[in-house]
């Protein structure tokens, strides 16, 4: 397999950003990160945050001034949507794509919306992702101590035959080349992060804690103690692999402990639960996922408002806050 190129600082020019106007849509995790790193990198910014919530009080308190999206883009050469997936279509369509001017900049920090068309830009946009590999507060905190998150990069649409010089150049006014950028496409980076979420980071390993946790109350095992070793030490381990991958966890535990993943783990996770994994994926890669998602949202999330709260009843959400309410240093 041939290693994949990553471009650092050299490999990018603040310069394609020059004379631009970036309208940032979306004043949350991402958004202010982005607006912020920008401005600081020299680039002109105008951030779009509807009032009345948080998000726009906080734009103020950074600031800024903040107006409607439709005004944003009316003043900008480049458009950045980092807007909720459910909700980017509407405002494309309703304020987005009345009001761009032609042959600017589109970008997303997240492919569903191109990847299941539910954005069908003008031939005579840029279309391009940058992508940070981290959440808003880390990429705004590592810009700010000279340093940069990773970022993905992909190019859907290139009019200008300069997009993913832009793309670059707006990954380093972030931080991102000082991490190190990847190029990818809508559709990879689209199917690999609903997928990762999906059966790894959220759905597989919520399930894994939860049903870890049942076992052994359901046995007669103290609940406290079932939390503490099916859920609060899933940071410590994820802190090792973060830092060093597999072997620095391993070297890390106890050879017990070690010998235990070796004879337990594939127990647990079975070829049957890889052929599932597989279908999550075909799930996605078709588009199913995606149209059950939208479908959730134009009927008022039934399921996921259920869901939601079975999640938050569960016994082991219980446990966990009076346990975590005497622990001073997560409040830190």
């Amino acid at each position: 397999m041939t290693e994949a190129k990553m471009y650092y600082d050299n490999d990018a020019d603040l310069n394609f950003l020059k004379g631009k106007t970036i309208a940032v849509l979306g004043y949350g995790s991402q958004g202010h990160a982005h607006a912020l790193n920008l401005k600081d990198s020299g680039v002109n910014v105008v951030v779009a945050q509807r009032s009345g919530g948080d998000n726009h009080k906080k734009a103020i308190e950074d600031g800024w001034k903040p107006v409607s999206v439709a005004e944003a883009v009316k003043q900008a050469d480049w458009v950045h949507i980092l807007l909720p997936d459910e909700v980017q279509r509407k405002v494309w369509e309703e304020d987005i794509k009345p009001n761009i001017k032609k042959n600017a900049v589109l970008s997303f920090a997240h492919g569903f919306n191109i990847r299941f068309q539910q954005i069908v830009p003008t031939s005579d946009l840029d279309v391009i992702m940058i992508a940070p590999k981290g959440p808003g507060h880390l990429v705004r905190r590592q810009y700010e101590e000279g340093k940069g998150v990773p970022c993905l990069v992909a190019v859907e649409q290139n009019a200008s035959g300069k997009a993913k010089d832009l793309a670059l150049a707006y990954a380093k006014a972030i931080g991102g080349t000082k991490g190190g950028v990847l190029e990818t496409t809508f559709k990879e980076e689209t199917e690999t992060d609903l997928f990762g979420e999906q059966s790894v980071l959220c759905g597989g390993l919520v399930e894994l804690i939860n049903s870890g946790f049942e076992t052994l109350v359901e046995a007669g095992y103290q609940p406290e103690i079932a939390y503490f070793e099916c859920c609060h030490e899933v940071k410590l381990i994820v802190d090792l692999i973060f830092e060093g991958g597999l072997g620095k966890m391993n070297y890390s535990i106890s050879d017990t402990a070690e010998y235990g993943e070796y004879v337990t783990g594939k127990r647990l996770i079975t070829p049957a639960v890889k052929a599932e994994m597989k279908n999550v994926l075909a799930d996605i890669q078709s588009g199913k996922f995606a149209n059950k998602w939208l479908e959730e949202n134009k009927t008022g999330r039934p399921f996921f408002n259920k869901a939601r709260k079975e999640v938050s009843e569960r016994m082991i959400e219980k446990i966990g806050a009076r346990l975590r309410s005497k622990m001073s240093w997560i409040k830190k």
